[in-house]
């Protein structure tokens, strides 16, 4: 960019270099410009109309523009596409500015401090921080449009691990972390070591400097910004390193929480921890403008605290996305659970799935409330009536704090508030101490919302600029100034009778020209009757023209009127939103409460709707009241609550439910491990998922899809469920299928939930066989996790009767006339054979592909039974049914006992000769 020519465009050349990362909206009069190469990128992404300035000098400029009153839409555009976006707003009156305007940067729009209307009201939009301090890395989050602020700390070698887990889950739109960024270089590290590697392409630094901010010193003025989105879908931001500093970080927090230390909020004691949250709040007020009160609270948070669930099994189980980008959304627990009223609701009923309880008072608490709702239909209507109207109260509050609300915005917040009352009716008859205690917690407001009904017109505009947004009887002089706006007619021919009847000139006229302004007009015949206080403005032919002190003064005040007002409006809606945002934590209390009120009765609808059971926990210690110890997992004539919806919705054959029993007991378990057997397309995928789900709803407080169902409490779920690849980061499907196996026999427990389908089958017939018994054998004997594992292998079915805790099970098929029919019954025993023939046949093959795959196969079983060696060469005897080989038979426990006892080094050829004789024989 070229030095520029014009005092304007220096002012936004000055601007422009404090905030090289970021889009300039550069406040012109009514609009937003951009400039130079902002301006290429805004009209490509926009699809605005890139203009130019300074044509005639040579020197074009491009330029492009949008109206300040839409300017939210487009900065909503532009920070999904990932840039940030610097707002610089006039800041001194054009009026009174001796020569150019004074402008500044108001705020700075980032993916993880957007606040507007168009963010996604099912999920939080969070920012994040990754801090180091010695062997300790904390992460923090803030959900800025909500007020939701946690953070936790891990130590070790596996806190790399732990942090990609916390991203992935949580999925920031921003992440914060220091420049010199020693965790990201020591992740990179781990990732030849580590059981379960990060990716280059998915690592915090994203593998490259390509992938993240550059700083200032990087891009040179009026270059294009940088921000760009990573490959895991969140923006990276790089900040000095001292903002991480516990010093600087830590009395930051305490300053703006208002307190001594930082013990009451868990983290007096976890100084990284502690960074990463005040390098976000650092962030926010260098970024933002307001007074952030929504933000009154942070919660350390330890992961042991909730049911685990990695970004594997979330996907695998399809929580909260279809399992193939772009698939129905229907598909998912999430909306097939959804049934809340309000947007809090939502996001609410999203942590409790993705964050199951792990606190048995906890999960009992949520569970009676919904069993009353569920007994009681007429007020569970009325509590989903009453919610309904009831607004998105965090986001709301977060704009009034952030000074961004409009006066619709605070219009709804008072329309929300006023349906509180009957939500309060309703709770206080539904007898269950966690509704009677929301009921106390929930605020009515109506204080704040009688202030705000007696400040704002019933229909505001949408911007203060339109005026007309402050009702009648506010302020005096507001109220003055729209009197003379509205009725300057009848207040000139008020003054104009008035001085006729003073003066007694009948002709006397007072008028109003755009040049001359308000004057009086008096015949050259009746001069001599004009009073001494007249001030002579204007000589005509037949008449003289004056003023008078009246006049002047109400001059000034109609033609400066509509200004005055919009001045005055805005001084009095700010106080308003002051005044809201002064009551702040008792909004966002009341919020937090109905947010609570809204998931128990969706639960509870569905629930009712859909026949659904009241889990039963038990506990096999009695240490603690809040801690089931590992119970038994039986489900009875469990139901896949997804497949279910989809099935009925379709009007289709009903769900065949099935039961399920695993064992608890560590050292004595009769059935821990399931080994399921059967064909494709006959529901073991299913039973697997469906197992995971129940559990994973009955510990967010929810009733469950079985006739009944009895559970101890699990501290993570996982699952290997599927196949794919990730060819761009150097991973096929059977490394990515054995680094996931890995994470799970690494860090499962005994009161762990493992689902594993078709283990090993990404690689050859005899590895992948290897694979899983050595698998099964692991789990059986190190881990006593409760596990379904699901296979083809039917060799596996014979670790059944070599470990105790070992169970065969199987998905039953109908035979009928050479073709299959799918019962989707689970059955104790191990199934015959796959059937995947037949399922190749319904699939479609040609029938000649069919055929010659049936005569393949009984080649392939005839030429195995030929190796057995039960057949006599010669004899005309029939031969005996052979069983099927196995590459696991067990040599005999005294052949086993005579090599341990044997001393090699010591024995002669002809004792070696000998020996391996008798061994032999013992064979």
């Amino acid at each position: 960019m070229s030095e520029p020519s014009t005092p304007l465009m220096r002012q936004y050349s000055t601007i422009k270099k404090e905030h090289p990362n970021a889009l300039l909206f550069f406040r012109l009069g009514d609009f937003y410009e951009l400039f130079f190469d902002d301006a290429v990128l805004a009209a490509r992404e926009l699809q605005i109309t890139l203009t130019s300035r300074n044509k005639e000098k040579g020197v074009a400029i491009p330029m492009c523009g949008v109206p300040y009153h839409a300017a939210e839409g487009y900065i909503s555009k532009l920070i999904r596409r990932g840039f940030k976006v610097a707002v610089c707003e006039q800041v001194e009156d054009a009026r009174l500015a001796k020569k150019l305007v004074r402008r500044e940067v108001t705020r700075v729009v980032t993916p993880g401090t957007a606040t507007d209307s168009s963010l996604n009201a099912e999920e939080n939009n969070f920012l994040a921080a990754v801090a180091t301090v010695g062997d300790r890395v904390g992460f923090a989050a803030l959900d800025l449009s909500t007020g939701e602020f946690r953070a936790t700390e891990f130590v070790g070698e596996a806190a790399g691990w732990r942090i990609q887990e916390e991203l992935e889950q949580l999925r920031p739109k921003e992440m914060l972390y220091g420049s010199s960024a020693p965790l990201l270089d020591r992740v990179a590290a781990q990732q030849t070591r580590s059981f379960a590697p990060l990716d280059p392409s998915t690592s915090l630094r994203a593998g490259s400097r390509d992938a993240r901010h550059h700083t200032a010193d990087d891009i040179p003025t009026g270059t294009a910004p940088v921000v760009r989105i990573s490959g895991s879908g969140w923006a990276e931001t790089p900040l000095d390193d001292w903002i991480f500093a516990p010093d600087h970080a830590i009395p930051l927090l305490e300053n703006h929480f208002g307190v001594l230390s930082l013990e009451g909020f868990g983290l007096s004691e976890r100084p990284a921890a502690a960074a990463a949250a005040g390098a976000i709040l650092y962030y926010i007020r260098s970024t933002q403008r307001g007074t952030l009160d929504h933000v009154d609270r942070i919660g350390f948070y330890e992961r042991q605290n909730c049911l685990v669930l990695d970004a594997v099994t979330v996907r695998n189980l399809e929580l909260i996305e279809p399992l193939f980008a772009g698939g129905d959304a229907g598909v998912t627990l999430f909306r097939c659970m959804d049934t809340t009223v309000t947007p809090m609701g939502k996001r609410l009923l999203r942590m409790w799935m993705l964050r199951p309880s792990l606190d048995l008072a906890e999960i009992n608490g949520r569970l009676d409330s919904v069993e009353v709702q569920v007994k009681d239909s007429v007020r569970r209507e009325e509590l989903r009536r009453s919610l309904d109207g009831i607004l998105d109260l965090e986001r709301l509050l977060s704009r009034v704090t952030l000074e961004t609300a409009n006066p619709r915005d605070v219009l709804a917040l008072a329309a929300s508030l006023a349906r509180i009352p009957k939500v309060r009716a309703v709770l206080a008859g539904l007898p269950a101490s966690r509704i009677s205690a929301l009921h106390a917690i929930i605020d009515e407001l109506a204080d704040l919302r009688e202030k705000i009904d007696g400040a704002l017109v019933p229909e505001p505009p949408l911007t203060l600029s339109d005026g007309g947004v402050i009702a009648p009887g506010v302020d005096k002089d507001l109220d003055e100034l729209r009197d003379l706006s509205r009725n300057s007619k009848q207040y000139l021919a008020q003054v104009e009778t008035r001085e006729r009847e003073r003066t007694g000139i009948h002709s006397l006229k007072v008028k109003f020209n755009s040049i001359f302004g308000y004057y009086i007009e008096i015949s050259k015949a009746n001069l001599h009757l004009s009073p001494s206080d007249y001030e002579r403005k204007q000589t005509l032919v037949n008449a003289e023209r004056f003023t008078t002190p009246e006049l002047k003064e109400y001059e000034s005040k109609i033609l400066d009127a509509q200004e005055k007002i919009v001045e005055i409006e805005r001084r009095l809606f700010a106080e308003l939103r002051s005044a809201i945002a002064a009551e702040a934590k008792r909004i966002r209390q009341t919020a937090l409460a109905l947010a609570e009120v809204d998931v128990l009765g969706c639960l509870a609808q569905i629930a009712a709707l859909r026949n659904y059971c009241r889990p039963r926990f038990e506990r096999k210690s009695a240490e603690s009241e809040s801690n089931a110890d590992g119970g038994d997992l039986e489900i009875v004539e469990g139901r896949h609550p997804v497949i279910e919806l989809q099935e009925l919705a379709a009007g289709s054959e009903r769900f065949v439910p099935n039961d399920l029993f695993l064992d608890s007991s560590p050292h004595s378990a009769k059935q821990n491990i399931i080994v399921l057997t059967g064909p494709n397309m006959g529901g073991k995928s299913t039973y697997l998922r469906q197992a995971a789900l129940i559990v994973i709803m009955a510990q967010m407080g929810s009733f469950v899809p079985a006739r009944s169902a009895r559970l101890g409490i699990v501290d993570r779920v996982f699952t290997r469920i599927g196949a794919s690849d990730n060819l761009a980061r150097g991973r096929s499907t059977f490394m990515v299928e054995m680094t996931e196996t890995a994470a799970i026999l690494h860090t499962a427990t005994a009161r762990s939930l493992i689902l594993l389908d078709e283990v090993g089958r990404g690689t050859s017939t005899y590895d992948g066989l290897a694979i899983a018994w050595a698998a099964i054998e692991y789990l059986h004997a190190r881990v006593r996790a409760k596990t379904l594992f699901a296979t083809h292998y039917f060799e596996l079915t014979e670790l059944a009767e070599q470990l105790s805790g070992v169970k065969n099970y199987h998905v039953s098929v109908k035979e009928t006339g050479g073709s299959v029919v799918f019962l989707r019954r689970v059955e104790p025993g191990a199934a015959d054979r796959s059937y995947g023939i037949e399922v190749a046949k319904l699939a479609g093959l040609p029938n000649e592909v069919v055929i010659r795959a049936r005569e393949v196969l009984a080649e392939h079983e005839s030429s195995e039974h030929r190796l057995s060696g039960h057949l006599t060469p010669g004899s005309s005897a029939a031969p005996e049914r052979p069983t099927q080989l196995t590459i696991f038979t067990p040599l005999s426990q005294p052949v086993l006992e005579k090599l341990r006892e044997v001393d090699l080094n010591r024995l002669t050829p002809l004792e070696a000769l000998n020996l391996l004789a008798e061994l032999k024989k013992e064979i």
